[in-house]
């Protein structure tokens, strides 16, 4: 029988390591930044917030705020693994400041990026960024790479003082929030959010023109851009991309679920609704904020009234344990309440028109094909701009579900 004494001291013992295992980061924000091959910093916010069940992140981009609680720590040493992407830091913690590694987990490689972290940084790029009469608020036709690459992108800028936000667009979608500053006549703005880090930079030379603009992706990639002030520019309908091919009107699947179980595009449960099929993959920024859409209240709202969604996913390997592992990841975040299927096609080497033949001019992740209630296929959406893109999410939602509503009523007659 223990003694008092003895029982005091079990105690402490299991106090102590307790204490030993939770993470003791200074509350506040942080500035963290990571390292491109090239030796420049990839620069973003994050918060530490303490609650009764111990510490959690919160990464800042714009008006992003992206929640991160799988955090533990084993002597100096903090791991911290992100709630998307597959991807994790391991640190090392000295009083105020974090250094190590952040590793995005890819299929058969990783890539490694070095990061450092600093408590009491609220700025993102500058701590007194230089004074600018420049503003580069508004819309840009900007042209992304060199020659016969260029790729037409369009800018949305929001300047106030020296903050700087906004997003840049693509026929396939949006670089989700980005965050910065102009100091003097120079463009910063950057963003990570777990699987994807970016810095755009380049020089203000006047209200209507930037040049020589740069683009840091991960820790190699390096793009050149430049942009013109155009309040009028638009992209290409999103519905006027992606087709079926001559012949077809309706599309055809069978794949496993991420509990191995056989989904079929003719099962019982889609006939004669409305379905969204969503081509997606873990590892796609623009798919979580389509997902995060749909999961949000559209799903709740529409299957009531004979919508179902299924999602078809392209992961980075063919394995299925694998891709279960990843896709698990974004459907327990996200509570995902349809069917996630693994197709067992990988998103390159042509891959999405070889699982589905009946696709012409596939062009990238999302892709969104909307089927009536006959089970025809009426349209197909390439790409998605998320709420990171203000207007432009709004104009989609708002067409996306007229659209929607105009299916639902149509009258099918049964036999």
């Amino acid at each position: 029988m223990f003694s008092k004494i003895n029982l005091l001291i079990v105690a402490l013992l299991i106090l102590g390591n307790v204490a030993f295992s939770q993470v003791i980061l200074q509350t506040g924000i942080w500035r963290g930044a990571l390292q491109t091959s090239s030796g420049n910093e990839l620069p973003f916010n994050f918060m530490v917030t303490d609650t009764i069940s111990g510490q959690y992140i919160t990464i800042m981009n714009g008006d992003e705020r992206l929640k991160v609680t799988n955090i533990k720590a084993e002597g100096d040493s903090v791991f911290i693994k992100m709630p998307l992407f597959d991807s994790e830091f391991k640190l090392k913690l000295t009083v105020d400041s974090l250094s190590g590694k952040w590793i995005k987990h890819g299929a058969y490689t990783d890539a490694i990026l070095p990061f450092t972290a600093k408590a009491n940084r609220a700025w993102r790029f500058f701590k007194e960024p230089e004074k600018t009469r420049l503003n580069v608020t508004g819309r840009w036709s900007a042209a992304f790479g060199e020659n016969d690459e260029k790729e037409k992108i369009i800018g949305e800028f929001k300047q106030d003082g020296n903050k700087l936000t906004g997003t840049f667009l693509s026929t396939t979608g949006d670089y989700r929030y980005l965050e910065g500053t102009v100091s003097g006549n120079k463009f910063y703005l950057s963003c990570f959010d777990g699987g994807h880090a970016y810095i755009f930079t380049a020089n203000v030379a006047d209200d209507n023109t930037l040049t020589d603009g740069v683009q840091y992706a991960g820790y190699t990639g390096i793009t050149k851009w430049k942009a013109i002030r155009n309040e009028t520019d638009k992209l290409p309908d999103a519905y006027s991309l992606t087709v079926l091919k001559p012949g077809y009107k309706k599309i055809d699947f069978t794949f496993r679920d991420v509990d191995g179980k056989t989904v079929s595009l003719h099962d019982e449960r889609f006939k004669n609704k409305v379905v969204i099929v969503q081509i997606l993959g873990s590892w796609c920024p623009n798919c979580m904020d389509e997902t995060a859409y749909f999961t949000s209240g559209y799903y709740k709202k529409y299957q009531p009234q004979g919508v179902e969604i299924i999602g078809l996913a392209y992961e980075r390997t063919p394995d299925f344990a694998k891709s279960q592992r990843t896709l698990l990841q974004l459907k327990n975040h996200f509570e995902v309440p349809y069917p996630l299927l693994i197709t067992g096609f990988t998103p390159g080497n042509g891959d999405p028109q070889k699982s589905l033949p009946m696709l012409a001019n596939f062009k990238g992740f999302p892709t969104t094909i909307i089927i009536d209630k006959k089970g025809n296929v009426r349209k197909i959406h390439t790409g998605f701009s998320g709420p990171g893109t203000g207007s432009y999410f709004k104009e989609f939602t708002d067409e996306f579900e007229k659209l929607t509503d105009d299916l639902l009523a149509e009258k099918v007659k049964t036999k």
